[in-house]
């Protein structure tokens, strides 16, 4: 990870709600571009030049890939999100790797969503956000995706954490997995445990909003439940909403909009594979190959950026 804190993007401080709603305006763009490299998925020239399983070959190959992908969409997106899970797949280098990535894409002008879906109470909730929120944490991300399953005292801290660096948190509400309904669709006095959830987070944000009207407690909301999307957007009036699902899980424009408010903000829509991987797919495989990957890359995320146009 980061040394030493990165430059400030801003001279006077600006919430990460009102960060985010710049972003779109000055892009046009409500893209996510999700960072998840895959060893069998890497595109050929990256893949093939790692000639051993040492995880730190893997780790450095992870680094190129997700830099590159950071190079193609700077300008033509708000932000990105990298996916933990695959860096810390590969160990410590594979942690080291994500810091490099992070570092790259603040220094690209990229508000960077860390997807680690942690959570915890009281100290090590605190500590899970000082480790990543902030221009001043070694991380460095801008927002961190969380759980709420501990309840209130687990998000508080975060919150807190993000008062006091100009971050923000998307909490997960209504996922995109088929299994996601097990236990956030159940109801119990009334309502189901993703509007309660809902409710939480618009308490969260009371006193809290910037000149945007979003507040720092964003929600993740799968394109894959539309209804239950325009329903959210309607019970969580200041959250930004983390949308994944799209392309590959399923979702389309269609299914995104509702997640939108009248002007056009409060939805980001996330594509991981789609994108990334854009070399490999049929409609793009004979044009552009692994050979120019990244023009495959800038190609998808041109199209997705009209679809939700």
């Amino acid at each position: 990870p980061p040394t030493a804190p990165l430059p400030s993007r801003h001279s006077t401080p600006m919430q990460f709600a009102d960060q985010l709603a710049e972003a779109v305006r000055n892009t046009g763009s409500i893209t996510c571009v999700g960072l998840d490299p895959r060893k069998s998925q890497l595109p050929a020239p990256i893949r093939d030049s790692v000639g051993s399983d040492d995880p730190g070959a893997w780790a450095d190959a992870y680094r190129r890939f997700c830099c590159g992908i950071i190079d193609v969409v700077a300008g033509m997106v708000p932000c990105v999100k990298p996916q933990a899970a695959f860096f810390e797949a590969l160990g410590p280098a594979g942690m080291v790797a994500l810091g490099h990535v992070i570092k790259h894409a603040r220094e690209a002008g990229l508000l960077v969503i860390t997807d680690g879906k942690r959570n915890d109470i009281g100290s090590t909730a605190t500590a899970y956000a000082d480790a990543y929120l902030g221009e001043r944490s070694p991380w460095g991300s801008d927002a961190l995706t969380v759980s709420p399953y501990l309840g209130r005292d687990s998000l508080e801290p975060f919150v807190d954490v993000c008062d006091s660096r100009d971050a923000g948190i998307f909490v997960l509400v209504k996922t995109s997995n088929p299994g996601g309904g097990l236990f956030q669709d159940r109801e119990t006095e009334g309502q189901t445990v993703y509007q309660a959830v809902a409710q939480l987070i618009r308490e969260l944000n009371q006193g809290r909003l910037g000149q945007s009207g979003y507040g720092p407690a964003g929600a993740v909301v799968g394109a894959t439940y539309p209804q239950q999307l325009q329903g959210l957007r309607e019970a969580m009036p200041s959250s930004w909403i983390l949308i994944p699902g799209f392309g590959a899980q399923g979702g389309s424009a269609a299914d995104v909009l509702p997640g939108l408010d009248a002007n056009g903000l409060g939805a980001i829509v996330n594509n991981s594979r789609h994108l990334i991987f854009a070399h490999a797919r049929e409609e793009f495989r004979d044009r552009f190959g692994d050979a120019r990957w990244q023009d495959a890359v800038a190609e998808a995320t041109k199209k997705m950026n009209e679809q939700l146009g």
